[in-house]
């Protein structure tokens, strides 16, 4: 005879239910399936590498409307916290009076959960899924999702926008001068 008072054996299998019905993304490639590198290239400032970034996707030449992930392998040390205020000021920078300072001051904090201090060889990698928002993985295990469409536009939109601060490597990413 089960000893285990109904309610705990409902909420338990509640629990276990929850567990199985959600997705678990073992890496970043499960939700871009058949990604190759569309292109790549390093990213300094002032004569010192920061990163080397990858674009990977399935489609090619890069589509609107398909996932894909942005790789960043960082080349030296960098806090989460000077990761997030970069990414931050040049949201604020592309976007302008399109984002409020409380969506702005939201994506901020969500930031915070996505990224990690970083080493040199840590990679952290963006995925883009196109009406859904953002993941974020470091190495091949899930950091944090984003569930919001509009921060994940403005997010890429730092390397992927005509108006980047590096044109060059933009140039590289979306493979242009292959």
């Amino acid at each position: 005879m089960n000893r285990t008072p109904k309610v705990l054996r409902g909420c338990c299998g509640i629990g276990l239910w929850a567990l199985l019905l959600t997705p678990t993304w073992a890496n970043w490639q499960d939700a871009v399936p058949g990604a190759q590198i569309i292109g790549s290239g390093d990213f300094s400032v002032f004569g010192f590498d920061v990163y080397n970034a990858r674009l990977w996707s399935a489609a090619r030449p890069l589509a609107e409307g398909q996932p894909f992930a942005l790789e960043l392998i960082y080349r030296r040390s960098i806090s989460r916290e000077d990761l997030v205020n970069a990414s931050v000021d040049e949201i604020k920078r592309l976007a302008g009076a399109n984002v409020s300072p409380a969506q702005l001051a939201g994506w901020q904090i969500q930031m915070q959960q996505s990224f990690i201090d970083v080493q040199a060889g840590t990679r952290i990698t963006g995925v883009y899924l196109p009406g859904q928002g953002a993941r974020f993985f470091v190495g091949q295990q899930l950091q944090h999702e984003i569930d919001d469409p509009l921060f994940a536009r403005a997010f890429f939109s730092i390397w992927l926008d005509p108006r980047t601060r590096s044109p060059e490597l933009r140039e590289q990413l979306l493979g242009v001068n292959r």
